[in-house]
């Protein structure tokens, strides 16, 4: 089988910040990476799903709804997949930006945690989430879309 594009990477540079990982046409998969490869701690599995709770909220009620694919978590608990059609790298940059500043400051119930809602509404945590943003939003603090390419 071909290898696919995500395991081309050279995960050994990889420094947390957000990345164009994959164009197919019109539709951008961004590589939103908070924890550099192989490098613990990594992000916990509660933390990490109320950011996707959180982020896709945000992003899918946002100016740029029409052009969310989708926004999900990575496997190895380093970060998530944002996936765009039609949106600039510059406002994908900006929303991801706005998206986590908005969890940042995030208070009260997160949204599609009931047990109607969601398949395991038990396992969230909000202040870790806030805080995982919060650092992010530092890491990422002047990125722009000139950097959203992988140096290696």
């Amino acid at each position: 089988m071909e290898k696919i594009a995500s395991f081309k990477v050279d995960h050994t540079i990889v420094l947390p910040g957000i990345y164009l990982s994959r164009v197919d046409k019109d539709i951008n998969t961004y590589d939103i990476r908070f924890v550099k490869p192989n490098t613990p701690p990594f992000l916990d599995y509660a933390v990490i799903h109320t950011i996707e709770h959180l982020f896709a909220t945000y992003v899918r009620n946002s100016a740029f709804s029409e052009g969310i694919v989708y926004f999900g978590p990575m496997g190895c608990r380093t970060g998530f997949y944002f996936i765009t059609r039609g949106i600039s790298h510059k406002d994908a940059i900006s929303l991801t930006k706005d998206a986590l500043a908005f969890i940042k400051g995030y208070s009260g119930e997160i949204p599609g945690s009931a047990e109607k809602e969601c398949g395991n509404y038990l396992e969230h945590d909000l202040e870790g989430a806030k805080k995982a943003a919060a650092g992010f939003l530092e890491k990422i603090k002047g990125w722009d879309e000139t950097m959203i390419y992988y140096k290696e």
